[in-house]
């Protein structure tokens, strides 16, 4: 078969590494347009899947308007059978409904639960024991289209956003190769989502990363490893913004405030909340660099009449 593959970041490099390394012939790799970042803002970043791409002499395009009609004459005259789609945009119908056997994505859930962009952290966000990855067909409404297959993924205790991801792209690896295979050998059986499971997962943003400190600790812990490393829950410290990457958590009845920092000098720094404190391990103060947090500490000049928070008994 003669496939395209669409996708951005490192997530969808392991399923264009599997078709590669199986011998599937890969007509065209689909991604996004190079973006100006780092210092200054002044180099040009390329994406994960086009630096794969370069490495492994594959044929990329990098079209800013999936709608443009030299892009849509360009993918046509690749003359795809398939189309797979790991981590991408939203796709035009012209696209996703011209391969004769269709186009395919990967989405991190357990469909039709945490449809949306953001299925990894809100999957955390909520407290979930499991998720999982989904293959299935597109169709015009997002993440509805007919299942292919499915597999499960615990979610431990621990977990942050970056190792679930890391778990979830070499299982979800696994899940597009078997697909695809079945799509080879004509075995393919699809299912139509179950409509009364369905919750969202919709995209994050800055202004929603902000702590509810009135919330219990076990909300706020794991609304703190939904958001980590990227984009990061944050609440405010001494007026300045700090972000939480790691914290544990303990149930505790307690004399402080909602919201209180509470401090043992050299040894610990937690957030007192309504049922429980949050101990903090890995922060960032905002002026500073993210770092552990004995580190933090021993940086932190502590004169006890000028405390952003209190000295513990």
């Amino acid at each position: 078969m003669r496939i395209v593959f669409m996708g951005t970041p490192e997530f969808a490099v392991s399923s264009l590494d599997l078709l590669v390394q199986s011998g599937y012939n890969i007509v065209g790799v689909i991604t996004s347009t190079d973006k100006l970042g780092g210092r200054g803002r002044k180099q040009l970043l390329e994406s994960a899947v086009k630096k794969y791409a370069l490495k492994n002499n594959l044929n990329i395009l990098q079209p800013p308007n999936l709608k443009n009609p030299d892009f849509i004459a360009q993918l046509r005259a690749l003359k795809a059978d398939l189309q797979i789609v790991v981590a991408f945009r939203m796709l035009p119908e012209v696209v996703w409904n011209m391969p004769p056997q269709g186009t395919y994505n990967l989405h991190g859930s357990l469909l039709p639960k945490y449809r949306g962009a953001a299925p990894i952290n809100w999957a955390l966000i909520k407290g979930e024991e499991k998720t999982g990855v989904t293959s299935f067909k597109l169709k015009h409404e997002i993440d509805t289209g007919n299942i292919a297959f499915q597999e499960e993924i615990k979610i431990n205790k621990t977990d942050n956003v970056q190792n679930l991801h890391d778990r979830m792209k070499i299982i979800g690896a696994s899940v597009v190769l078997k697909t695809v295979q079945a799509i080879e050998k004509g075995t393919i059986v699809l299912k139509e989502q179950n409509e009364s499971l369905v919750c969202k997962a919709p995209k994050i943003f800055q202004q929603d990363c902000q702590l509810d400190l009135s919330s219990s600790v076990i909300t706020l812990y794991n609304y703190i490893r939904g958001l980590s490393p990227y984009p990061t829950s944050w609440t405010t410290f001494d007026q300045k913004k700090l972000k939480i990457f790691k914290a544990t958590y303990s149930f505790e009845n307690h004399k402080y405030s909602t919201g209180q920092f509470v401090l043992k000098p050299k040894k610990w720094l937690r957030l007192y909340c309504k049922d429980g404190y949050l101990d903090l391990k890995d922060i960032q103060l905002e002026g500073r660099k993210r770092m552990e947090l004995k580190s933090f500490l021993n940086g932190f000049n502590i004169q006890e009449n000028n405390l952003p928070f209190l000295l513990s008994d």
